[in-house]
């Protein structure tokens, strides 16, 4: 051997022979991946060992240990001795020609893992989300294919195919697979999804330009001449491109004011509800603790207003009829203002007249006025000290009107203190939420007068005289 040769093999010697980085050392060795756990790199010890190598035997098994993604090209390692780069690379080139992303997929969702059953496939079955998202990717993709070989890009239709296999397969697995894999899938899509966070900016630039792209497409396509038959669909997919683009655009914009327009809505339902029920524990709870304070000195009847209010209260929080309601009662308006009268003459022991003209099926913008017209005779009837109370209610086709009037001492609207709700919630905004109105005239020393009217539904336009 001349000098050369051994200044050669003085190099190849000096190589870290038997290290853990050799490729070449006796009995092979494994070099490590910082940053991924259980990723190693096997090495044999001659490049001639990386076609054959030992088999596994018994089913298939994705890899656990040797896994990039999957573990499906480590799995057809151990199974064939084919060295797991060989069939990566295989997977790649496939990717690159036909369907080699398709059969991964595939590969990922049918072939268990080893150590485990069942594959990702059965339970995505059950998913039924995530069936009807692959399905949803399934059916855009079809779309895109279709309009591509609308217009003429038959390369990109012969080669794009198996992503209708691929992306809706990724969804299953993305929802279906085990903790561990979601979490090594979430750690190979960490750089993309910093990388979106950080260039928020260039993202809707890019949303931008590829809306430009395509509604010149989209255009180009429509303006373009159509002869043979083939060229007939052109217009049509001219047309989805030019959609496409305006969607691209807006679609941020439109998704946003549907979000807030939601969001308000459950806001003011929220209200709308405490509003509600603020004004039933009014006008059941709060006035039967002041019937309580006005009638100490008879403890008889102190005893009856607490059992008729604990009644009340166990019906609203087990059977779902709130305090006040005449749902079940009554199914008429005037049997309602009937109800109304015989109720605050038997708990308050002031007579009320009622006169109804005319009648009606109550709906639930009555039952608020009956409601609102229970609240207002009661506060006449508590603070007025008039020995009798006056209800005059007449059905119209178009509305429904309620007056309750007393004769005593009235009261300065305007004066009222703010923590006293009885007017304003279980009244005015009662009727209001409703599209009612109701409007107070006292004048003090004379008494004073609520007026309260309903529009009626188009259902009950023909009321029948009593």
């Amino acid at each position: 051997m001349n000098e050369r040769d051994g200044s050669a093999a003085d190099g190849r010697a000096g190589q870290q022979p038997g290290g853990p980085w050799s490729p070449w050392q006796p009995g092979g060795g494994t070099r490590p991946r910082d940053g991924w756990p259980g990723r190693a790199r096997a090495w044999r010890q001659d490049p001639r060992g990386w076609l054959r190598g030992p088999r596994a035997h018994g089913p298939l098994r994705r890899g656990r240990e040797d896994r990039l993604a999957g573990g499906v090209a480590a799995g057809l390692a151990a199974r064939t001795g084919i060295d797991v780069t060989v069939i990566r690379l295989v997977f790649v080139l496939a990717t690159l020609v036909s369907v080699g992303a398709a059969v991964y997929v595939l590969a990922w969702l049918l072939v268990p893992m080893a150590g485990e059953d069942s594959n990702i496939a059965v339970k995505a079955v059950a998913d039924r989300r995530g069936v009807a998202l692959a399905a949803g990717l399934a059916s855009l993709l079809v779309l895109v294919l279709v309009i591509a070989s609308a217009l003429g890009a038959s390369w990109f239709s012969g080669t794009a195919w198996p992503l209708i296999i691929a992306v809706p397969g990724l969804a299953l697995i993305w929802r279906n697979a085990p903790a561990d894999e979601q979490e090594m899938m979430r750690q190979l899509t960490e750089p993309l999804r910093g990388m979106a966070a950080r260039r928020k900016r260039s993202r809707r630039w890019l949303r931008a330009s590829a809306a430009i792209l395509l509604l010149i497409a989209g255009l180009a396509a429509l303006i373009s001449g159509h002869h043979g038959p083939v060229d007939l669909v052109r217009p049509l997919g001219g047309v989805l491109l030019v959609i496409a683009g305006i969607v691209l655009i807006l679609g941020p914009w439109w998704l946003r004011i549907a979000r807030d327009l939601v969001v308000e809505r459950q806001a003011r339902a929220r209200a709308e509800e405490r509003a509600d029920i603020a004004a039933r524990v009014h006008d059941s709870v709060l006035q039967t603790l002041a019937l309580i304070q006005r009638r100490a000195e008879n403890p008889q009847q102190v005893i009856q207003l607490a059992r008729a209010q604990e009644r009340e209260l166990r019906s609203w929080l087990f059977d779902g009829r709130a305090p006040g309601s005449l749902d079940g009662q009554v199914a008429t308006f005037a049997a309602g203002v009937r109800l109304i009268q015989q109720d605050v003459e038997a708990q308050h022991g002031v007579a009320v007249e009622a006169v109804t003209v005319g009648d009606c099926e109550l709906d639930d913008n009555l039952s608020a006025l009956l409601a609102a017209a229970r609240e207002a005779t009661v506060n006449a009837v508590k603070w007025s000290g008039a020995s009798v109370v006056s209800v005059f209610a007449e059905v119209e086709p178009a509305e429904v009107s309620l007056f309750v009037r007393d004769r005593g001492r009235g009261f300065d609207p305007a004066a009222v203190p703010d923590d006293r709700k009885g007017l304003a919630e279980s009244v005015r905004a009662r009727m209001a939420r409703r599209g009612g109105s109701a409007t107070i005239r006292s004048v003090q020393g004379e008494g004073t007068e609520v007026s309260l009217t309903m529009p009626r539904s188009a259902g009950q336009r023909q009321p029948s005289r009593a």
